[in-house]
């Protein structure tokens, strides 16, 4: 562990951090296996801690979590997993959201904790888990809405005894949503739909769109775009859909907006510029989702073929935890972390409340460990009082970001702990 002053970068960042998270011995640990399936499933495991009154920064304390906002992981997980190099015998400290990336770290061998603020998002991560152990790989697919199926209800009926009672409470009053596959229920994916069903047929016909996800090369995507594509109604309707207003009530929170500065729509158009002109349209689950409201082209990377069996198989390494990722951290802080994803954590809240989550990472990050987040529309990256602890690796950023399929963010970011 480096050393400043005589002190370990662990002892820096807590000095560094005015607040301090306490947990009690009494503290009500909830600790789920799965029941008579414990052999089968493995040990999954579900860790929650009662929520505690933090500071005016933190983002629990000012959007609803309380409903699946994302049944897909929207950040492209081929390049996290190049970033964070998750293998066996490596500790993964990850942002669960759908479960997506989750899966995709733990297929590479290593041991992953995922922790969500959401009690939906950890549902949608056991049913994914659920699914992997027990059915088939069509079957899977099927289930969690990739393929045609009519039959979900009676699947989940089947799935159902190896949720948790807090999974199965939620996914009981979720029955449609499960009925037409899971990777549709969040409230980003009925965003798109919207889109894609009202907005996207006033500007191009299904004949146009089919054409853009076409193979092509990157002169010949250009030229698609700025004659078939950008026409005056794209830029208009584009601009007013993906506004900070209409996306803060319709796809996203208007919380997570606090610290933006500039347009909204500007930033995204720009970014899906350059999806469409330079990155391989004809490849991208994320655009093609968007667009068709499916995957069919390409698959996210946990849901490719190559990848069932070693999900199947890594699902005895993967803890869940309710609550902040920097208390999931604190919980298993004996052990330490390799690697962080943290998704885009860091722009949803104040320089001063960035600085204190990004120490409570450092304090239980292991020398050598990476740190991996993007930004949207805020620019966030490691504090200055923090610079000393970490080195930011920024060929290895930008050599993915150039690459990075999940087109609307704005900077992809890994920092190595010193």
């Amino acid at each position: 562990m480096l050393s400043v002053a005589g002190s370990s970068v662990k002892d820096l960042v807590r000095k560094l951090n005015s607040r301090v998270s306490v947990f009690p011995d009494e503290c009500d640990l909830f600790q789920h296996r799965f029941g008579p399936m414990t052999i089968a499933l493995g040990n999954l495991k579900m860790v929650t801690i009662p929520s505690q009154t933090s500071e005016g920064g933190r983002i629990e304390e000012r959007a609803s979590f309380d409903l699946i906002r994302y049944g897909n992981c929207w950040e492209d997980a081929d390049v996290l997993c190049e970033a964070l190099r998750p293998h066996p015998g490596a500790r993964i400290l990850s942002i669960a959201s759908a479960g997506d990336n989750t899966l995709a770290l733990l297929a590479e061998g290593a041991e992953v904790v995922a922790a969500d603020l959401s009690i939906a998002q950890l549902a949608c991560l056991e049913l994914r888990c659920a699914a992997f152990r027990s059915l088939d790989y069509e079957e899977l697919l099927s289930f969690l809405g990739v393929r045609p199926d009519d039959n979900r209800l009676s699947t989940y009926a089947r799935l159902e005894n190896d949720l948790s009672p807090r999974a199965q409470s939620f996914w009981k009053n979720q029955q449609r949503q499960v009925a037409e596959g899971v990777i549709h229920a969040g409230k980003f994916e009925a965003y798109f739909k919207l889109f894609r069903t009202r907005v996207l047929p006033l500007i191009h016909s299904r004949r146009t769109i089919d054409r853009l996800l076409e193979d092509k090369k990157a002169d010949a995507r250009k030229n698609f775009y700025d004659k078939n594509w950008n026409n005056l109604r794209w830029s208009l309707l584009f601009r007013v859909f993906f506004s900070r207003f209409v996306m803060g009530r319709l796809g996203r929170d208007p919380e997570f907006f606090r610290y933006v500065e500039g347009s909204v729509s500007d930033r995204i158009l720009e970014r899906t510029k350059y999806a469409l002109t330079v990155l391989p349209t004809h490849e991208n689950p994320f655009l093609e989702y968007i667009l068709t409201g499916n995957f069919s082209r390409r698959l996210p990377r946990y849901l490719r073929p190559d990848r069932f069996e070693a999900v199947r198989d890594g699902l005895d390494r993967l803890t869940l935890f309710h609550g902040s990722i920097e208390k999931a951290g604190c919980l298993h802080e004996k052990s330490g972390f390799d690697g962080f994803n943290l998704s885009d954590i860091f722009e949803y809240l104040d320089p001063t409340t960035c600085r204190e989550l990004y120490s409570e990472l450092l304090a239980v990050a292991r020398p050598g460990s990476r740190l991996a987040y993007w930004n949207t529309f805020v620019l966030r990256r490691c504090p200055p009082e923090l610079a000393d602890c970490i080195t930011p690796l920024t060929e290895l950023s930008e050599r993915l970001f150039v690459r990075d399929l999940a087109f609307f963010y704005c900077n992809f970011w890994v920092d190595e702990v010193m």
